[in-house]
């Protein structure tokens, strides 16, 4: 079309030339190009089409000749061409007068051939008259298949009777003995856990305890699993819990209980084999659980997997140098008590079992030097890291080469078998009387090592090799932050972070009785690898009137 109406036009004329919709504009330009023998490329510009799309159109002109013109496009779905007898539309009213709803007559009417979308009967049924049925109930509609309704959690539907079938959860079988033999309603009831009459206390802690117990998934995979029959049976439950449920208990225990529960519950493993905490040599950690939410009361911690700081819950661990057994943890620790959270360990320590810990071992960033003054005041032996500054590494530089001694270590790679050391007494600021320093060097690191003791007679290579096992701590404790999920709290099943972290104690001491029973290199293992060779298998479970039997592949 031209860029506008030629001047000498007038009004009327311009209702002819220069048309007003599509097919009006169609029109002028076919007649433009068949009756008035005007040049493609002219009736195209026009008329304001491009060369390649005139031609279709005179293409399809030629193909239908007898096309309508100036009928204007209708928006929106075409209402279907009412005939006087129409048999689709009379079967329609048929099946509706049924009290079908447009679902049930679209079914039916596929079944017959017809082809009708809901839609399209609820239009046809609306120009009829009819109008919309009222919500029926599920017995009043059609029979048809229909999604089950999955049945609640409740202990009294619990069917102990004897049958046989087959669960992905058939390893955590291997836990049952350990926990018949631990009075575990009483435990709970005397610390004062909530329960209900449809899921008690119990109940509801050996849901959670599962999920634990299977490591490798997470929390918010829960609702894959609430349909296996074995890890209900686990629970005691007839169905397990859905993941609101859990979310929602985790939220009603009182923090106030967990200290009482874990005293009862480790003294009970102990009787049952589990050997911690002989040698009172602990090793001790800060981990910062990521917090993926909006709260302004949350602090920001270091994030040693990431190497920055970030929002988070900081929790403390004490793990049991020997059999690697968790055996104390504190959530929620605000910065300012940080560092007094070394004392009340040691504390705790002496109220259960009437003496001081008589070893901790930790980085320099776990507490203070005034700390450090009154660990040793109560005769606790430590060994720690010391920061690093440039005066002191300037200083080491300085020393002779003859004030250096070489020791041996065991139990470290080959190349680092024989680090050199220097052996110093040195006075800090806040610490009363002089604290050993030992300076390790070749170790795999550029700069030296600084280590601060307070062990006076013991021996360079005991107190290096002593420390040289904290990449062993680290790993440790790794392996139940990573393993047992506590880094869970964005998922769909939002626990709290100090029942988390107590299901993380309870699970990582079952795995460590497990391998201590199974032996042959099993007692220190991690607990992945036991995880993999024993938990991680199908079973088929076959309940009896006095027994449970698994049987594995």
């Amino acid at each position: 079309m031209t860029n506008g109406p030629p001047e000498h036009l007038t009004f009327l004329a311009q209702a002819f030339l220069v048309p007003k919709n599509t097919t009006h504009r169609q029109y002028e330009a076919l007649r433009a190009y068949f009756v008035d023998g005007l040049p493609s490329a002219e009736a195209a510009r026009r008329f304001g089409y491009t060369a390649g799309s005139f031609r279709v159109l005179c293409h399809r002109f030629r193909q239908d000749p007898a096309r309508e013109f100036f009928l204007l496009p209708q928006k929106g779905p075409h209402p279907p061409i009412q005939t006087e007898s129409d048999p689709e539309r009379e079967r329609m009213i048929v099946l509706r007068k049924q009290n079908l709803s447009v679902y049930d007559i679209s079914e039916a009417l596929g079944a017959e051939g017809w082809r009708r979308s809901p839609a399209s009967v609820a239009s046809i049924l609306k120009e009829e008259g009819f109008a919309r049925l009222p919500r029926r109930r599920d017995d009043e509609r059609p029979a048809q298949v229909r999604p089950e309704v999955a049945d609640v959690a409740d202990v009294r539907q619990f069917d102990p009777s004897p049958r046989r079938f087959r669960t992905k959860f058939g390893g955590l079988f291997l836990f049952v003995p350990y926990l018949a033999q631990i009075p575990f309603e009483e435990l709970l009831e005397r610390a004062g856990f909530p329960g209900s009459a449809m899921v008690p206390a119990a109940q509801a802690m050996r849901s959670l305890l599962a999920l634990k117990l299977f490591g490798n998934a997470r929390t918010s995979h829960v609702m894959s699993y609430v349909f296996d029959e074995g890890l209900a049976a686990f629970a005691g439950l007839n169905v397990m819990p859905k993941r609101a449920f859990l979310t929602e208990y985790t939220c009603r225990i009182d923090p106030r209980t967990y200290p009482e529960f874990m005293g009862a519950w480790f003294d009970t493993m102990s009787r049952l084999g589990l050997q911690w905490g002989a040698s009172s040599s602990f090793d001790l950690d800060f981990h910062t659980i990521p917090f993926h939410g909006e709260d302004a009361l949350v602090e920001k911690h270091y994030v040693s997997k990431r190497s920055r700081s970030q929002k988070g819950i900081l929790a403390f661990l004490a793990q049991d140098a020997e059999t690697r057994v968790f055996c104390y943890a504190h959530a929620e620790l605000r910065r300012q008590d940080r560092d007094d959270e070394v004392l009340r360990f040691a504390e705790y320590w002496k109220d259960r079992t009437g003496h001081w810990p008589t070893e901790l071992v930790f980085d320099s960033k776990l507490t203070t030097l005034r700390n450090l003054n009154q660990l040793n005041q109560l005769g606790i032996d430590f060994i720690t890291l010391r920061r690093r500054s440039k005066k002191m590494l300037a200083e080491v530089a300085r020393q002779p080469g003859s004030a250096w001694r070489r020791i041996r270590l065991d139990r470290v790679p080959k190349a680092y078998r024989n680090p050199r050391v220097l052996d110093q007494r040195v006075q800090l600021s806040h610490y009363e009387g002089p604290c050993r320093q030992l300076i390790v060097a070749d170790l795999g690191h550029e700069n030296p090592t600084f280590l601060l003791t307070n062990q006076m007679r013991r021996s360079p290579a005991q107190l290096v090799g002593r420390y040289a096992q904290r990449m062993v701590i680290e790993n440790g404790i790794a392996d139940g932050i990573d393993f047992f999920h506590m880094d869970a709290l964005s998922s769909a099943v939002p626990m709290k972070i100090d029942c988390d972290l107590q299901l993380t104690l309870m699970a990582s001491s079952l795995y460590r009785l497990l391998g201590t029973q199974v032996g042959n290199g099993y007692v220190t293992a991690k607990s992945r690898h036991i995880f993999r060779d024993f938990i991680d298998a199908v079973g088929q479970v076959t309940l009896t009137e006095d027994e449970v039997i698994v049987r594995f592949k």
